[in-house]
């Protein structure tokens, strides 16, 4: 099912925006319907597919994202998509075959290695051409994309130098986006704790937004200052909310976005920033 504007009314019950500095306006579904049409850029966030895991069907859960992804593209362009983690359930020869499956995509995706993405970050990189931090230039826009895993799954921070130098060389880049897998706070059980993370992120103001995966039970926004946090649940694996969906984010300002989960035909948890 593509997404019209009438849709997205019908299916909306509400939608806020929040602006540069954290404040939140909220905004009736026709108001936020009316922003969309002049998104500035439009991007779908999804992770924990876990491909390969035993006893799921994970063969048609990506054909399921594949589907949806590219239904929802039809009526309202995308200009790439990033799969945020835990791409694949361990085992290395998975790797390809998931592969093959996102190459599907309708449009350019990104991809971050997760804790059940159990390679080495030599083979991470011949698979997809893509180191496990890197970063992309979108016109005024930046994309951060990093790692919070090893070859052994362990649960790690990202690598902080390398995020500083990246963010010192983007300043001034309107927005920047970052992509991590692991939560860097104990919100929910499986995060970790890295204070160091959160002191970086408020020396920059062009910070908008971070996205995690890694939390499948997990699809809302934790706030730390003017900084929203952003789960997306899952698509694949064995576990998590009762839906498999992805977060759509709306670039409908230079510098403010709306953003909601597709469940995946339906919004819902709207939030603009």
């Amino acid at each position: 099912m593509a997404l019209s504007r009438r849709d997205f009314i019908k299916h909306v019950s509400s939608a806020s925006l929040v602006m540069l500095g954290g404040n939140v306006i909220n905004l009736t579904p026709a108001d936020a319907a009316e922003l969309r049409k002049n998104s500035l850029l439009r991007f779908v966030v999804a992770s924990d597919g876990h491909y390969g895991q035993a006893g799921t069907e994970s063969d048609s859960f990506y054909q399921t994202l594949i589907k949806h992804v590219t239904d929802f593209h039809a009526n309202n362009t995308l200009d790439f998509c990033v799969i945020n983690g835990d791409v694949i359930h361990d085992g290395k020869e998975l790797l390809t075959p998931a592969k093959q499956h996102l190459d599907k995509l309708p449009v350019k995706y990104y991809v971050t290695k997760g804790n059940h993405d159990i390679v080495s970050d030599q083979y991470w990189n011949e698979v997809w051409g893509m180191p496990v931090n890197h970063d992309v230039q979108l016109k005024k826009n930046t994309l951060l994309l990093a790692t919070t895993s090893n070859e052994k799954g362990e649960y790690l921070s990202p690598d902080l130098e390398w995020m500083k130098e990246k963010l010192d060389a983007n300043k001034k880049q309107d927005n920047v986006f970052i992509f991590i897998h692991i939560p860097q706070a104990k919100w929910t059980k499986n995060g970790i704790e890295t204070p160091a993370f959160f002191e970086l992120l408020q020396k920059y103001t062009n910070v908008r937004g971070v996205f995690h995966g890694h939390e499948h039970d997990q699809d809302g926004v934790k706030m730390v200052k003017n900084i929203p946090f952003m789960f997306d649940a899952h698509f694949g694996g064995s576990w998590g909310t009762s839906y498999r969906g992805f977060r759509v984010v709306e670039l409908v300002k230079e510098k403010s976005f709306l953003t909601y989960i597709m469940n995946p035909i339906e919004k819902i948890n709207q939030a603009a920033f």
